[in-house]
């Protein structure tokens, strides 16, 4: 049960819609469910002798008195509105049922308390099967306003005790860390549009790709530029800084035909001007990596990072795991955008179903989180996609999401654990599509019997106590011939081993040898990384700090995912 608390002005205006046809011709047999007074409640959708007039001027009554003795100064947003849904699947509730859920509603938010005989005047209409809408103007018969602090968060807590008596679906509680939901309104134009979001959430959605790729706050306003979003910013009185901004989607505009703005706070709260300077602080020109030297690296660096955020969130320190949470979230964005294939779909899915994941009640320390968040940046640039090493990354990026579900659930974080349920379910799903053909080809390419029982020796003296497990596995094969691919690498096969059996514990792994295989396939090749280290120090003399990297790759990058719009 959903309910959705705002504010307005227009007593009859919201009479009208509620008791109208719809936007659509949706809106059937509308009638009054509950009331201040049933008896003294005109109902325009029962009566035909009522009118929409009337049944304002009696919600009206105290309004215009207050009115009065302001001297003809209405109360500002004196109309309070809670549309109250239940969920899909849910049984279709009585009037009679519906009338307890607004009476217990505008109990619980303060608007008409048991018993307050000076309450405001409300109404609840009902023109659906599946919700109601609960109407009120906020002015006692005392003159008082009602005490509706946090009226929001109140009506939440009252739906989870209503559908547990009711014997509803249950849904997840909040935390007022979620984004707003668009419109009916905003739903109504993109479907006359033609679009398959809301302009609220594509915004949303550019928001995060752009603040997860970019490195510096101007660069963040240049790329959204470049995707045709305009920005509009607000300065400071004194200083001149810049305190606030707004998007605007390219084509989304008013009656008026101006462009319909969305203050970065109100898509998402850590889209705040704020909260994206924690993430995005000025890097000097010396930290950015050399692109050229590995092309690797990139995709090497955030597995390692990611690998590292894991322990982290078993580490007990709320703030620096949320801080690596918030950077995942910027990770799976740029992992999308550098992957390609039919996974990426999968992958782009996750990302955004992980932005509720990224964010708690808990604030975080996003310092701690530095090490992730500045190899994920450096997908933004990376300039192709590694094969096995980049499979590997998805395998890494699977179990994160796992123990995000899990770190979340623990502390009672209910949209983020499901929110991160749902990220780890395409996370898994793109890493089946892209690892099945690869593991399918290193089964092929096996190495000789002889060959393949030198390497279950290795497994038995390394890793003895998983020894039998990483035997039995299906992928044992395709791990013998990663295993013959590391004396090329420079690696010893029984070292290696051990050292990467030792990263993590594997008495979890449902798939030990499988979890090896993506382990190994990370490590750096020592010969190659040794000829790198010495072409790059003969080149040192030569070569200064490296530029700053362009946005306008970046751009280039995202544009792709903003053309639906």
């Amino acid at each position: 049960m959903v309910p959705d608390v705002s504010t307005g002005s227009n007593t009859r205006g919201l009479i009208a819609y509620l008791f109208g046809s719809g936007r659509r011709d949706e809106h059937t047999d509308p009638h009054i469910v509950a009331a201040w007074d049933m008896a003294g409640a005109p109902d325009p959708g029962r009566d035909p002798a009522a009118t929409y007039s009337q049944l304002a001027k009696r919600l009206d009554h105290h309004v215009d008195l207050r009115t009065r003795e302001l001297g003809g100064k209405k109360p500002p947003q004196h109309v309070w509105h809670c549309p109250v849904r239940t969920a899909p699947g849910d049984r279709y509730l009585t009037d009679a049922e519906w009338a307890e859920v607004a009476r217990r509603i505008v109990h619980a938010t303060g608007i008409a308390p048991e018993g307050d005989e000076k309450a405001c005047r409300w109404i609840a209409v009902r023109h659906a099967d599946d919700h109601i809408h609960i109407m009120a103007t906020t002015v006692r018969a005392d003159g008082r306003r009602p005490r509706t602090h946090r009226d929001g968060q109140r009506a939440q807590a009252e739906c989870r005790k209503i559908e547990a008596e009711f014997g509803l679906r249950r849904l997840k509680s909040g935390d007022l860390t979620a984004p707003r939901n668009p419109t009916g309104a905003e739903r109504a134009k993109a479907e006359r549009q033609g679009q398959t979001v809301t302009a609220r959430h594509w915004l949303r959605e550019q928001a995060y790709a752009v603040a997860a790729a970019v490195r510096t706050e101007a660069d963040y306003f240049t790329v959204l530029q470049s995707l045709g979003i305009k920005v509009k910013t607000r300065l400071g009185p004194e200083t001149g800084d810049v305190i606030g901004y707004s998007l605007a989607a390219p084509g989304d505009t008013n009656a008026a035909g101006e462009p319909v703005w969305y203050g970065g706070s109100k898509l998402a709260p850590d889209l705040s001007i704020n909260r994206l300077r924690e993430r995005l602080p000025d890097q000097k020109v010396a930290d950015h990596p050399r692109y050229g030297v590995d092309p690797a690296a990139p995709w090497r660096h955030t597995t390692t990072a990611i690998h590292a955020a894991r322990t982290v969130l078993d580490s007990g320190d709320d703030a620096a795991a949320q801080g690596h949470l918030a950077a995942f979230g910027d990770a799976l964005y740029n992992i999308a955008s550098a992957t390609t294939g039919p996974h990426r779909a999968e992958l782009r899915a996750a990302a955004m179903a992980f932005n509720r994941a990224r964010r708690s009640a808990t604030r975080a320390d996003h310092q701690a989180a530095i090490a992730l968040r500045k190899a994920a940046k450096e997908l933004a640039y990376a300039s192709s996609e590694p094969g096995g090493l980049a499979i590997a990354l998805l395998f890494a990026t699977v179990h994160l999401a796992r123990a995000a579900a899990k770190w979340h659930e623990q502390r009672g974080h209910q949209q983020q654990a499901a929110a991160a349920e749902e990220a780890f379910r395409h996370l898994q799903a793109g890493y089946q599509q892209a690892a099945a053909p690869v593991l399918a080809d290193l089964t092929r390419r096996a190495p000789r019997a002889a060959t393949a029982r030198r390497y279950e020796q290795d497994v038995r003296a390394a890793l003895p106590n998983h020894a039998d497990r990483i035997l039995a596995d299906p992928a044992w094969t395709a791990l013998t011939t990663t295993l013959a691919h590391t004396g090329t690498a420079g690696h010893n096969p029984r070292r290696l081993l051990a050292e990467v059996g030792a990263q993590r514990e594997l008495d979890s792994a449902e798939h030990p040898a499988e979890v090896l295989n993506w382990r190994i396939t990370a490590q750096p090749n020592r010969r190659t990384q040794a000829a790198r280290s010495r072409s790059a120090i003969s080149g040192t003399s030569s070569m200064s700090a490296t530029p700053h990297p362009p946005a306008t790759p970046v751009a280039t990058r995202l544009e792709e995912r903003s053309r639906h719009r």
